[in-house]
């Protein structure tokens, strides 16, 4: 059922205890369900009885159902917080479709781009049993595997973190900014990607936590951030990488200004020829159709270039000038009314 609801093919209604209900893509699973695969072998036993000293990791389980079909071009996921993912194409499926294959065939995603062009969209859309951990230089060990807590009776007691939720219940962690992270953090959850499959926690008395079924980990990547590093131990494990940019046709069908699009183009295009270091996303397009209903369309152009970096106002100024037929500077308080 956690292979199926990951997929798509049915919906998790409760935690505790775990309880599924049937969606509309459920029949369709269950259709098109292969034969069960034979039951691997049981490990041989020493001669005493006892267990033999090597023992092969346990195969992934097989998928309870075919992956769902491909989304049509156009078509929508739901997102957790009930807002709606526009399907994009990826290697000739939809990508939604693409990155639950790799998550059943265990090839860890990262995800790279720009911030504000839809990586954590994609990822909420494809994954519904998702753990996040948002990076920055200051995350820890324990931001991933957990610490001590004082109860208030003034005792202590170990809460087990995200990384062994995920492991536990065989969900999704997701690694958000990943390389602002420190490496040596990092390469904690290293571990458990790889064909061991564990992690030892230290801190709670070298505690063993083996991942089960479905466990998986995603993680996000933004090029352009400062003090992001991709080092080489994170690239080698992140097998499948995608980059990701902004779908300026999905800014104009979704009933951003066409003149605000055009903008984003433009210096989507010059920043390619490395002559401004800084483009609107669609993060910001969504933002600035918000601004100019609720102000109007100048006001949101100044606020365009109010969100450019500084030494990038004056090149974004003079595109927005150009398109909009107006001068405009970015928004900042007057005289009193």
């Amino acid at each position: 059922m956690k292979t199926m609801a990951a997929a798509g093919q049915a919906d998790r209604t409760s935690s505790k205890p775990l309880r599924y209900q049937a969606n509309t893509n459920t029949a369709q699973a269950a259709a098109g369900a292969p034969t069960p695969a034979p039951r691997p072998a049981a490990t041989p036993a020493s001669p005493a009885g006892k267990p033999a000293a090597s023992r092969a990791r346990r195969a992934p389980a097989a998928p309870t159902g075919t992956p769902a079909a491909p989304a049509r071009s156009g078509s929508v996921v739901t997102r957790p917080n009930g807002q709606l993912y526009h399907v994009r194409q990826l290697a000739g499926r939809s990508d939604v479709d693409v990155l639950r294959t790799m998550r059943h065939y265990e090839v860890p995603v990262l995800l790279y781009g720009p911030p504000g062009t839809g990586k954590t969209s994609l990822i909420e859309a494809a994954y519904g049993d998702l753990l996040t951990v948002q990076g920055d230089g200051d995350t820890t060990v324990a931001d991933f595997v957990g610490e001590y807590t004082q109860n208030p009776d003034g005792t202590f007691v170990f809460v087990h973190g995200p990384l062994v939720r995920a492991m536990r219940e065989g969900w999704v962690l997701f690694i958000d900014d990943a390389t602002l992270i420190p490496p040596t953090v990092l390469s904690a959850v290293y571990p458990a990607m790889d064909g061991r499959r564990e992690i030892v926690i230290k801190a709670h008395g070298g505690e063993v936590v083996t991942a089960e079924p479905g466990f998986f980990v995603v993680a996000g990547h933004n090029p352009g951030v400062h003090g992001a590093i991709l080092s080489d131990a994170l690239a080698s494990r992140f097998a499948f990488q995608v980059q990701v940019g902004s779908d300026y046709d999905l800014a104009g069908q979704l009933g951003v200004d066409k003149r605000a699009v055009k903008v984003a183009r433009n210096l989507a295009a010059r920043q390619g020829k490395g002559e401004v270091g800084w483009a609107p996303q669609l993060r910001e397009l969504l933002a600035f159709q918000k601004i100019a209903t609720a102000t109007d369309t100048n006001t949101a152009a100044a606020n365009l270039i109010g969100a450019a970096p500084e030494d990038d106002r004056p090149f974004v100024a003079g595109v927005v000038r150009a398109v909009f037929g107006t001068p405009l500077e970015p928004l900042a308080l007057g005289a009193r009314l």
